[in-house]
C-alpha cells in the first residue's frame, strides 16, 4: 500500500517539476494544458472566467465527454480532484465530493445535482443515486464545484454540486454514435442541431442497454433532451426539456472477506428479484432582458416530475418502496453591472408535492414486519432571498461575497394508522419549518499574468430530508433534527508557468455540525459532528507537440468529531476516528498521445487508496489500481472510430467495500471490458 502511495506522489511530483520548468511546446489539438481562463457558469448562474472565480470549479468539456465515452458517470467525475463516486449496480452510485462516500439521507442531501442551474429534484426529496437522472452522455459540459456552493444555491449544496449543461444549439452539430461492447452493451447517441422558424434548436437522444456484469443485472436507460433558443424583442429566451426512463435489475452485495477476488462469486446475484424503475421529466424556460445599460433581469420558470420504484435489497425486509414528487418553481435575479462591480439580488421559490409508500411482502423477520410500513404525503414550500456582489478593488484584487436566507416548510400527512409497527414509527399529521442562512466571502489576487492566489470562507446548509423527519423508529422524535451546516475555509494557487502547462493547488478545512446519520442499528443520530481537511492538485502539461500529461491527486482526512453510534457493535463511533469509506489518497493520471490529427490515444491510471469499511475502524479495504486505454481514429472528416478497453490488467477490485452485520460485503468491480463505437457527422 505504501508503494502505491509513493508511486502516485512520485509521478505527480515529476509533472509539477516539469510545470515549474516551463518547457515550451505547441499545444495539442485537445491540450492537456487547457487554459485556466475557461468560462464557467455554475458559480453565479452567469458566465464568469474560471481563473477569476473564488470557487474551486472543475470542468469536463464536450470533447472530454466524447473521448471518454463513459459507461457510467463515475468514469467522468472521478477524473476530477476531490471527487469519488462509488458505482453500485447498473446506474446506481454513491457520491463523495470533499467528503467520505455518504449513504442514506446523508448521501442524498449533501450534494446538489443541477441541470443548467436548476436542481434535478426538490431539495427535501433528494435521491442518493440522483445523477442517474442527469443527461450526462448528451451534455455540452459538466461543471463540478468542490465545497459549499455560492449564495445562488440553497439546500444540499453542502459538500459540493454537479451542474450538467445542455449543448448550445449554435455550437452543437449533427451526429450519431453507435456503440457495442462486451457484457452485452449496446448504445446509440444522436444529436441534431440547426435553425428553426422560432430560433436555434437542438435535439439529443441517448439509448443504452447492458446485460450486466453480474447475473440478472440488466440495464435499460433512455434519455431525450431538446432545447430551443430565441429572442422576442429585447428578451432572450431558452426553452429546455428533458426526459429520462430507467429500468434496471439490481445485483446486491457479495458477502465474505475479499469476495471480490473470486470472479465467479462476484458475478453471482443473491437477490435476482431486486430492481429499480424510475422516470424523470423536466422543463425550464430561461429568460434574460436588459432593463437599462447597467441593469438586467433574469428568470427561470421550471417544472419537474419524478417517480421511482425499487426493492430495498440492502435490508432484511426487502420492502418495495414507491416514491415521487412534482414541482413548479422560479429562479430570479436583478443584475446590476458597472465597470468594476457586479451585484446580483435574487428570489427563488420551489413548490412541491411528494409521496412515499413502503410495503413488505416477505414474512415478518424480527422487527421487519410484513405489511405496510409507511404511506405519507408531503407538501413542501421553499422560499429564498439572496444577494451576491463582486468588486474589482484594484487591477490585481477581486473580492466576492454573498448571503442566502432560505425558509423551508413541510406539511406532512400520514395515510397509514399512527403509531409504531415493528421498527417503524408512523407519525401523526404535522408541519415543520426550517430557516437557514448561508454566507460566503472570497478573494482572488493576480500575482502576475502566470499566477494567482485565491481564498474563500463559506457556509453550506441543508434542511432535513423528508425521509429523515418522517421515517423514524420507535423512541425517536422529530424535535432533535436541525438543519445541517458545514463551515469551510480554503485557499489555493493557480499557475500558468508556461503556455504548455497549468496547475491548480487547493487546500481546505471544513467542520460539519448538526449532522444527521443512521447508525448500525438503523437509528437516526442527530447533532453529530465531523471534521474534514485536505489538499487537491489538478494540472496538465504538453510534454511535446504530440505527448501530454494531465491528471489530479487528492489527499484528505475525514474524521468523526463526536462519540456515539451503535454502542453494542463494532460501529461504535469514537471522537477522532476516521469516517468509513473515505480514502486518504486518490489519483487519476492520463497520458495523451496524438501523433497526427487523425489519431489519438489515452492511457489512464486510476488509483484508490485504502480506507476503513466500518465506523469503528476495525475493517478495511486495501485499495486498488486500474489501467484504462482509449484509442480514436478519424477515418474521414465525418467518420470517427473509437476503441475503449477498461481495466486492461483485469484487476480484481471492489467499487465499494463495507462491513456490516458482522461481515464484509462488496460491490465487485467489473472485469476487463471492451467497447467499440462509430461516430458519424452529417
Amino acid at each position: 500500500m505504501l508503494l502505491r502511495t509513493c508511486r502516485t506522489i512520485v509521478l505527480f511530483t515529476v509533472a509539477v517539476t516539469a510545470f515549474a520548468g516551463g518547457v515550451g511546446h505547441a499545444a495539442l489539438a485537445q491540450s492537456s494544458a487547457e487554459s485556466l481562463d475557461v468560462v464557467v457558469v455554475t458559480g453565479a448562474r452567469a458566465e464568469t472566467s474560471r481563473h477569476e472565480n473564488t470557487l474551486a470549479i472543475s470542468v469536463l468539456t464536450a470533447e472530454d465527454i466524447t473521448l471518454l465515452g463513459a459507461q457510467h458517470i463515475s468514469e467522468a467525475l472521478n477524473r476530477l480532484p476531490g471527487v469519488n463516486l462509488n458505482r453500485g449496480n447498473g446506474a446506481e452510485h454513491l457520491t463523495a465530493i470533499r467528503s467520505p462516500v455518504l449513504t442514506g439521507s446523508q448521501g442524498a442531501g449533501s450534494f446538489l445535482y443541477l441541470e443548467d442551474g436548476v436542481p434535478l429534484r426538490a431539495a427535501g426529496f433528494a435521491n442518493i443515486n440522483g445523477l442517474f437522472e442527469a443527461a450526462d452522455g448528451l451534455a455540452g459540459r459538466i461543471e463540478v464545484v468542490r465545497g459549499p456552493g455560492s449564495a445562488v444555491y440553497g439546500s444540499n449544496a453542502l459538500h459540493g454540486l454537479v451542474n450538467v449543461l445542455t449543448p448550445n444549439p449554435s455550437e452543437a452539430g449533427r451526429s450519431i454514435q453507435l456503440e457495442a461492447g462486451t457484457l452485452g452493451r449496446v448504445g446509440m447517441r444522436g444529436s441534431l442541431a440547426g435553425q428553426t422558424g422560432l430560433g436555434a434548436g437542438w435535439l439529443g437522444v441517448s439509448l443504452r442497454h447492458e446485460d450486466g456484469w453480474r447475473d440478472e443485472a440488466s440495464l435499460d436507460r433512455r434519455v431525450l433532451q431538446a432545447r430551443l433558443d430565441g429572442q422576442q424583442g429585447r428578451t432572450n429566451w431558452s426553452l429546455r426539456l428533458s426526459g429520462m426512463d430507467l429500468e434496471q435489475e439490481t445485483a446486491t452485495f457479495v458477502q465474505g472477506f475479499k469476495a471480490y477476488e473470486d470472479e465467479v462469486a462476484s458475478r453471482r446475484n443473491a437477490d435476482p428479484e431486486a430492481f429499480r424503475n424510475a422516470y424523470a421529466l423536466r422543463a425550464a424556460l430561461h429568460l434574460e432582458r436588459p432593463l437599462t445599460e447597467t441593469l438586467s433581469a433574469q428568470a427561470v420558470l421550471f417544472a419537474r416530475s419524478n417517480d421511482m420504484q425499487f426493492r430495498m435489497h440492502f435490508l432484511p425486509s426487502e420492502a418495495l418502496e414507491t416514491s415521487g414528487h412534482d414541482s413548479v418553481g422560479l429562479q430570479s435575479a436583478l443584475v446590476w453591472t458597472t465597470e468594476d462591480s457586479v451585484v446580483r439580488l435574487g428570489f427563488d421559490a420551489d413548490l412541491t408535492q411528494g409521496e412515499l409508500r413502503e410495503f413488505q411482502s416477505r414474512p415478518t423477520l424480527g422487527p421487519f414486519v410484513q405489511g405496510l410500513h409507511y404511506d405519507y404525503e408531503v407538501d413542501a414550500r421553499t422560499y429564498a432571498l439572496f444577494v451576491m456582489a463582486k468588486h474589482q478593488l484594484s487591477p490585481r484584487l477581486r473580492l466576492d461575497a454573498g448571503l442566502r436566507w432560505e425558509n423551508t416548510r413541510y406539511q406532512y400527512e400520514n395515510n397509514a394508522p399512527d403509531g409504531a409497527v415493528g421498527r417503524y414509527l408512523r407519525l401523526p399529521d404535522r408541519s415543520d419549518q426550517f430557516d437557514t442562512l448561508a454566507p460566503h466571502a472570497g478573494w482572488v489576487f493576480a500575482v502576475n499574468d502566470q499566477a494567482s492566489v485565491f481564498g474563500r470562507v463559506a457556509r453550506g446548509v441543508r434542511a432535513p430530508q423528508t425521509a429523515e423527519l418522517y421515517r423514524l423508529q420507535p423512541g425517536q422524535s422529530v424535535q432533535g433534527i436541525k438543519p445541517e451546516t458545514l463551515d469551510s475555509l480554503e485557499t489555493g494557487l493557480r499557475l500558468r508557468p508556461a503556455p504548455n502547462a497549468r496547475l491548480e493547488l487547493t487546500g481546505y478545512m471544513m467542520r460539519k455540525d448538526n449532522v444527521i446519520l443512521r447508525d448500525a442499528d438503523g437509528l437516526t443520530v442527530t447533532d453529530a459532528r465531523t471534521r474534514h481537511h485536505g489538499v487537491e492538485l489538478e494540472g496538465g502539461w504538453d510534454v511535446t507537440d504530440t505527448l501530454g500529461l494531465e491528471g489530479a491527486v487528492s489527499w484528505a482526512i475525514h474524521e468523526y468529531d463526536f462519540e456515539g453510534g451503535a454502542p453494542n457493535s463494532s460501529e461504535s463511533i469514537q471522537k477522532g476516528a476516521r469516517i468509513d469509506t473515505a480514502p486518504e489518497w486518490m489519483s487519476n493520471l492520463r497520458l495523451n498521445w496524438r501523433p497526427s490529427q487523425k489519431f489519438h490515444a489515452q492511457l489512464e491510471w486510476v488509483y484508490m487508496g485504502e480506507y476503513f469499511a466500518d465506523a469503528g475502524n476495525t475493517a478495511r479495504y486495501d485499495g486498488h489500481d486500474l489501467i484504462n486505454l482509449r484509442l480514436g481514429a478519424k477515418v474521414t472528416d465525418a467518420f470517427h472510430l473509437s476503441l475503449r478497453i477498461r481495466n486492461i490488467l483485469d484487476a480484481r477490485y471492489a467499487e465499494r467495500a463495507d462491513f456490516a452485520f458482522g461481515e464484509y460485503r462488496y460491490f465487485p468491480g467489473e472485469s476487463r471490458s471492451v467497447a467499440i463505437s462509430a461516430d458519424i457527422s452529417f
